[in-house]
């Protein structure tokens, strides 16, 4: 006797169902896409992020090579530490950014009293422990190695009133020394002006530059 065969009959699927696998498909889709469109956004501005700080770090290095000749010369020539110089140089005038750097070429906030030979500016001064808004006359330079030469010159003939007022500064044989020695001299009035240079030398390694 023959046996009967089963029929496997797909039942139809309704159209409904079809719309919500539809629906998931797509939105499994998005969510993906969505997911790599996030992530490859984020990577780009990671990306960008890096190379922003790469340009960056590339200017202030050509900042910083730009002075080594002259600084080193002055130090050759009257003992101020180049690496002094340099920090004191990147401090006063953010990395050469500003107005006074840019426009007169005074990378070290040197004041002047002859109105043919300086420009009145807005600065900031530390006094009675807080900072104030003042005009200064500033020096005007024809480049920065002029303005290198006559912050030197300032170390060896000192103020109107004291022409031995840096002669520790000269003297010091490491920039540790030579920083403190700025700050009780009396050349900036901000407390933390030694720590600051200090710590652009160490991060720069501006000692190398040393002779």
């Amino acid at each position: 006797m023959a046996k009967k065969r089963r029929r496997f009959v797909l039942k139809k699927i309704p159209l409904a169902a079809w719309f919500v696998l539809a629906f998931f498909a797509i939105g499994s889709t998005l969510v993906v896409g969505s997911y790599w469109s996030q992530r490859n956004a984020k990577v780009s501005q990671q990306q960008t992020v890096i190379d922003e700080k790469a340009v960056e770090k590339a200017k202030k290095e050509a900042f910083i090579k730009r002075l080594v000749p002259t600084a080193q010369a002055m130090q050759k020539q009257y003992g101020v530490l180049t690496s002094i110089t340099l920090a004191q140089a990147i401090l006063e005038s953010d990395w050469g950014t500003s107005t006074l750097a840019k426009d007169y070429h005074n990378l070290f906030g040197i004041k002047g009293t002859d109105p043919a030979a300086t420009k009145v500016l807005r600065t900031k001064e530390y006094v009675n422990d807080k900072w104030i808004t003042v005009d200064g006359r500033f020096r005007v330079y024809s480049d920065d190695a002029a303005s290198i030469r006559d912050h030197a010159l300032l170390f060896v003939n000192g103020t109107d009133w004291n022409s031995q007022q840096y002669a520790t500064v000269r003297a010091a044989k490491d920039y540790k020394t030579a920083a403190l020695a700025l700050q009780m001299d009396g050349y900036a009035t901000d407390p933390d002006y030694p720590q600051k240079l200090i710590h652009l030398i160490e991060t720069w390694n501006l000692t190398q530059y040393d002779n």
